[in-house]
C-alpha cells in the first residue's frame, strides 16, 4: 500500500526559517511542497521518510531565500493490484460505489465489479445484494466499513490543453490519480456480512 520513492530535486528555505536548524527547515520545505500531492506514475506523498543528501545552501538574488538541491526518500500511497483494502462508502450511485479511505478520496468500485445479484435501490440511493433470494438484501450502506480489492489505477494529467480559463477550470476538476475496485470475491464488500 506504501512505497517508498527516491526523489532528487531543489528546495527553497525562507529566510523565516533560518533559525530552525538546517535538516529540519529543508524537511519542512519538502513535506509543503510534496505532502499531499500526486505525482504522476508514483502516488499520492504522504511525507518525507528521511534525507539522503543536501547540497550547501546558495541564498538567491533579491528573494533572499537558500536554495539546496536535495535527495530524499518520499512515504507514497500506491497499492499494488490485487491488494485488499479497507475503506469506507462515501456515495452511491447507478454507475457503482465510491469509497474512501482517511486520507484518499478517488476509489471507485463500478457495478461490473459487484456480486451476481447487485442491484440499484433508487429509494434508498444504495446498492444491495441479495446473497440468498429468499431472504431480505444486505445494503451497501453510506458510510459502512468495506474491504475491496484494487483492479486497476488510472492517471489524469491535469496540465490544461490551453491558457482558456475554461480549459484551466477542466483540468483542476480531473483527479489526478483514481483507483478502480472490485468487490466480486468472497470476503469482499461491507465487513459487517463477514464476521
Amino acid at each position: 500500500m506504501f512505497i517508498l520513492t527516491k526523489i532528487a530535486d531543489l528546495v527553497q528555505i525562507k529566510p523565516g526559517d533560518f533559525e530552525k536548524p538546517s535538516n529540519i527547515a529543508i524537511e519542512d520545505s519538502i513535506n509543503a511542497k510534496y505532502s499531499n500531492r500526486v505525482i504522476q506514475k508514483i502516488g499520492l506523498c504522504i511525507c518525507m521518510y528521511d534525507l539522503l543528501w543536501a547540497s550547501e545552501g546558495l541564498i538567491g538574488h533579491g528573494t533572499g531565500m537558500v536554495n539546496v538541491n536535495v535527495e530524499f526518500r518520499m512515504i507514497v500511497f500506491r497499492p499494488f493490484k490485487g491488494e485488499t483494502i479497507f475503506g469506507r462508502i462515501s456515495h452511491a450511485d447507478e454507475g457503482g460505489i465510491q469509497i474512501r479511505t482517511d486520507f484518499f478520496e478517488d476509489i471507485y468500485v463500478d457495478y461490473k465489479e459487484l456480486p451476481e445479484n447487485t442491484l440499484y435501490d433508487r429509494n434508498e440511493k444504495a446498492w444491495t445484494w441479495a446473497y440468498d433470494p429468499d431472504s431480505d438484501p444486505m445494503y451497501y450502506d453510506k458510510n459502512e466499513m468495506v474491504r475491496f480489492q484494487v483492479a486497476d489505477e488510472s492517471w489524469q494529467d491535469q496540465t490544461p490543453d490551453s491558457t482558456e480559463q475554461e480549459a484551466v477550470d477542466k483540468a483542476k476538476r480531473l483527479s489526478p490519480y483514481i483507483i478502480k475496485g472490485s468487490m466480486i470475491k468472497e470476503g469482499l464488500g461491507v465487513c459487517l456480512w463477514w464476521e
